[in-house]
């Protein structure tokens, strides 16, 4: 009874906090979230609301590749934004497309995050030796450009792993992206938690014999995620960018399941032949997606940020 009568006040409390305040205080935000929510719901629930199923070939038709947008000459209304050179629905690819790259995008900040939060805690809790070893293997990993480690480690994984299956491949991808993505956030994690080390609630736990890790899980960790969350928010446009590089390459996601950043190659290839909207429409919706959220990470780091209220 009481957790249920808890969550209308903890959403009370929220929509009177200074966050939400904010938020309502800044159209900037407010267009970038609807911006972002869009994406997520379209990538989300693409097989419900995508006109075609661009990936399934009993469904495609040849004889309407590379047909314009509907407002064109030649266009058709059933293909919005056209169609690519395999008669794909450009809308309906898209919608599919956001959705890989919004996975890859969001998991791999997620194990960025886990991993960098874990061992930036350690770090500037413990200190010593260990706060030594993990800030230099910081700095190597710093020196490796990010895009560099993601080809070697995908790269790798497809020479271990040549008859992978998709699911597979996701993960390489994951984790190719992830081995640089969580430096950010044990640099930024370690700094804050050598300053709530010092503290006195922290001292006060540690007097009365509770443990280290119970200290750190309990009392310093959620003192340090704010942050940890602007920074996740900032990341997951940077790892969707990688991924869109990745995949530009060719060594991205399957084939089988492009993203923006494979709809972008294919395109690419017909740029300067007429066909302009079969890149232009993914790159664009690429360009709103990493907008959108850089713009909500910049807002969160200002609204979370003391000095600035």
């Amino acid at each position: 009874m009481s957790q249920a009568a808890s969550a209308p006040g903890v959403m009370r409390r929220f929509f009177a906090g200074d966050l939400w305040h904010s938020f309502t205080r800044s159209p900037t935000a407010m267009v970038a979230a609807a911006i972002a929510l869009i994406c997520i719901i379209s990538a989300t629930f693409a097989n419900v609301l995508a006109p075609h199923h661009p990936f399934d070939l009993a469904t495609l038709e040849l004889a309407d590749s590379r047909l314009p947008p509907a407002w064109l000459p030649e266009g058709r209304a059933t293909y919005l934004l056209g169609t690519d050179d395999q008669g794909r629905d450009i809308l309906s690819a898209l919608m599919y497309g956001a959705r890989i790259s919004l996975l890859v995008g969001f998991a791999s900040v997620l194990v960025s995050m886990v991993v960098g939060v874990a061992l930036g805690l350690l770090s500037g809790y413990v200190g010593g030796k260990t706060d030594g070893f993990l800030m230099r293997v910081c700095d190597v990993m710093l020196s490796f450009p990010a895009i560099l480690v993601a080809l070697l480690i995908d790269g790798i994984g497809r020479a271990l792993f040549p008859q992978s299956h998709d699911a597979l491949a996701y993960a390489v991808l994951i984790l190719a992206i992830s081995l640089t993505g969580w430096v950010p956030y044990a640099r930024t994690v370690r700094g804050s938690a050598m300053v709530e080390r010092q503290k006195e609630y922290v001292q006060a736990a540690r007097v009365i014999g509770v443990a280290p890790l119970r200290i750190m899980r309990r009392h310093v960790l959620p003192n340090v995620m704010g942050p940890v969350m602007v920074l996740a928010t900032l990341q997951v446009a940077t790892a969707i960018l990688i991924e869109a590089t990745l995949s530009f390459l060719g060594v991205g996601v399957p084939p089988t399941s492009p993203s923006l950043g494979t709809l972008i190659r294919v395109g690419n290839d017909f740029l300067f032949s007429g066909e302009w909207w079969i890149t232009v429409f993914p790159g664009a919706m690429l360009v709103l997606i990493a907008l959108s959220v850089n713009l909500l990470g910049d807002w969160l780091r200002d609204a979370l940020n003391p000095n600035l209220r």
